[in-house]
């Protein structure tokens, strides 16, 4: 079992920068793909950024891609997504998940352990 939770949600104005923190921990000797999703009022929870167990490989939603940036400490952990440039649209809870497979994963059905979410608000 891995036990993550997210932190570093906020309230920002458009344009503005924040860096949403990923913990995980429990059984984190395995090597874990990182994704961060999110799900804005009313809508479908989607995915935002990938990172591999080496983070030499990263995967953006093209609605993120050039304005956020996801990474690893050190020790792989904690994961970090570092959000530039916000846009109203951007508000939404943000979850932070973990795959197992070794595969690069866009699908919500593909993590099997997900974080509480973080809420993040951008304000025009």
């Amino acid at each position: 079992q891995v036990q993550l939770v997210e932190s570093g949600g906020g309230l920002v104005q458009a344009g503005g920068s924040l860096r949403l923190s990923c913990a995980a921990s429990g059984r984190t000797d395995s090597s874990y793909g990182m994704g961060w999703f999110r799900q804005a009022p009313g809508k479908e929870r989607e995915f935002a950024a990938f990172i591999n167990w080496s983070g030499d490989i990263t995967v953006y939603a093209d609605s993120v891609k050039g304005r956020f940036t996801i990474s690893r400490g050190n020790a792989k952990n904690p994961v970090y997504l570092e959000m530039n440039s916000l846009k109203p649209e951007d508000t939404a809870v943000y979850y932070c998940a973990a795959d197992r497979s070794g595969f690069a994963r866009t699908g919500i059905y593909e993590y099997q352990y997900w974080g509480q979410g973080t809420q993040v608000a951008v304000s025009s």
